[in-house]
């Protein structure tokens, strides 16, 4: 029994130390796995915006927003994000593949920079099931010294399959049957239908409200089962695409009869826009009719048949970015002249114009030598109700060294400053032209520029260099205290005192002789009478 328990013993030691061995060993990395990244990879650090899963409809294009932020203590460039899809795997790929090359690419990032732009638009395939899926990205990049870098992230999205086709029976009837206290009366239940508003539909999306007979009833059905035909909004398109506020565009709606065997006619449509306006004044519908009325007629439609009307609208000058639900209201008849009502929703997006102002330069000098720098400012004001972001400044002349400043973020109604320093590159013929191209982007990432000149003279080294002795001498000589004058004038001065003085003193020496001499003649005379 004891060689037994020492084998046992033994053969624990022996394989607690390979367990040991094994836990200290490093496993091979596979290059192509998307969810591995090299360990020695930490340069950059690459998330989704909102850290939120991505939820995509059918028919419905999305947005991943991703930023990539330098962790590094020097800049990476050649910056390419693109999807890592292996011929392999492109069925497992939840989205069509629209373009050939799919791809966002940055310059370059400075150490500690992020750029928030990163962003790509999907829409998923038709035969896609409703699930999470894990979708992977590639990342290259190089650092300063030329050395590229590969870096694999995968983040989840979530997809919605296909909605199916439902007749009126699908609407209106269920196989479940109610509790005893779910029961409600019929009547009721169809009364408060009508009453039951679209519900708010997404950024431009549609919501559909369920039809009723206008008398309230729901008995006059002509399809056998008592149902009431349908008519849904499938969709919009504006045109042009993106509806800017205080433009014109044209709304087309397209619709569907989701009937299977009724016909409808008599079909009125009237599109009601919600009230936009900070005081009494100023308010009024975000959307009005720009030519005619906003209601439109339509014949009929066949039963399951399609159709489309349109409508020119115009949008509103003040509207803030963003999406407006607005209501189109229906009103039909059936096959029996028996009137329906119902109503849908639609979100039309609202973009809204960039707009912004430049104060004057102030420039400080105005003439520099080569090598030498000039104090380049002006103040951006953003006048427009949207964002202004990664705004950046780019200064190019023939004179002077290329220079960028980064101002960053600039709200709607605030003022930015844009400073920079210009140093002389080589020297003007008198004053030229320098550039400046402010670029930002708005919310999707669109880049837009705009330019603005101002004047810089530079001059040559040497010569700026002579030039300056000669005010320096001339201040020296002419511009200080005028020496030489104030000496000539004591002098002068001194000299007529001295001429003053010395006529007094001989006026008074010339009086005492006189009065000597007349003193003289007195006593002679007395003497003679004597």
């Amino acid at each position: 029994m004891s060689r037994w328990k020492e084998l046992i013993r033994g053969t624990a030691a022996v394989l607690a130390a390979a367990v040991i061995a094994g836990a200290g060993m490093d496993m091979p990395v596979r290059a192509g796995d998307p969810d591995v990244t090299p360990q020695d990879v930490s340069e950059i650090e690459w998330k989704t915006i909102d850290n939120k899963v991505p939820v995509f409809e059918y028919q419905k294009s999305n947005t991943i927003k991703m930023y990539i932020k330098n962790m590094s203590d020097d800049k990476i460039k050649n910056i390419v994000v693109e999807p890592d899809i292996k011929d392999e795997d492109i069925d497992k790929w939840p989205f069509r593949k629209d373009y050939q090359d799919d791809e966002w690419k940055i310059k370059e990032l400075g150490a500690g920079d992020t750029n928030k732009t990163v962003a790509f638009e999907f829409t998923e395939r038709d035969n896609i099931g409703t699930g999470n899926h894990k979708i992977s990205f590639k990342c290259t990049y190089e650092l300063a010294d030329d050395t590229e870098k590969k870096v694999y992230k995968s983040f989840w999205v979530k997809t919605t399959e296909k909605p199916k086709e439902r007749d009126e029976l699908d609407v209106n009837f269920t196989d479940k049957t109610p509790k005893d206290d779910e029961k409600v009366d019929d009547g009721q239940k169809e009364e408060d239908d009508k009453k039951k508003p679209a519900k708010e539909p997404e950024p431009g999306g549609v919501s559909n409200s369920e039809p009723s007979y206008s008398d309230g009833g729901g008995g006059g059905g002509s399809e056998s089962d008592g149902s009431v035909p349908r008519v849904i909004v499938t969709g919009f398109d504006t045109e042009p695409k993106e509806v800017r506020a205080g433009t014109d565009f044209t709304l087309k709606v397209h619709l569907k009869n989701t009937s299977k065997k009724t016909r409808v006619k008599n079909m009125l449509f009237d599109l009601n826009a919600p009230e936009e306006g900070s005081d009494e004044q100023t308010t009024a519908p975000a959307f009005l009719p720009s030519s005619g009325s906003s209601s439109v007629y339509l014949e009929g439609m066949k039963a399951n048949g399609t159709a489309d009307i349109s409508i020119k609208l115009n949008a509103k000058s003040d509207l803030l970015q963003k999406p407006y639900s607005v209501e189109l209201s229906m009103k039909y008849e059936d096959s029996g002249s028996n009137a329906v009502e119902s109503s849908s929703s639609l979100s039309i997006p609202i973009k809204q114009n960039a707009r912004f102002e430049f104060s004057d330069f102030e420039i400080n000098p105005e003439s520099i030598a080569v090598g030498d720098e000039a104090n380049v400012m002006c103040s951006l004001y953003n006048l427009g109700r949207i964002k202004l972001y990664n705004v950046r400044a780019t200064f190019e002349g023939k004179s002077i060294e290329k220079e960028e400043v980064f101002v960053g973020n600039v709200e709607s109604g605030a003022t930015a400053s844009i400073d920079a320093m210009l140093k002389g590159a080589q020297p003007s013929q008198g004053p030229e032209p320098v550039t400046m191209t402010m670029s930002y982007e708005n919310e999707e990432g669109e880049a837009t520029m705009e330019q603005k000149e101002l004047m810089l003279e530079v001059t040559d080294a040497a010569e700026e260099g002579m030039e300056q002795m000669i005010p320096i001498d001339e201040e020296e000589q002419g511009g200080g205290f005028p020496i030489v004058p104030v000496v000539i004038a004591i002098g002068v001065i001194g000299m007529a005192a001295a001429a003053v003085i010395i006529l007094k003193e001989r006026k008074k020496r010339m009086r005492k002789n006189e009065e000597e001499d007349f003193l003289y003649e007195l006593d002679g005379s007395s003497e003679d009478e004597q």
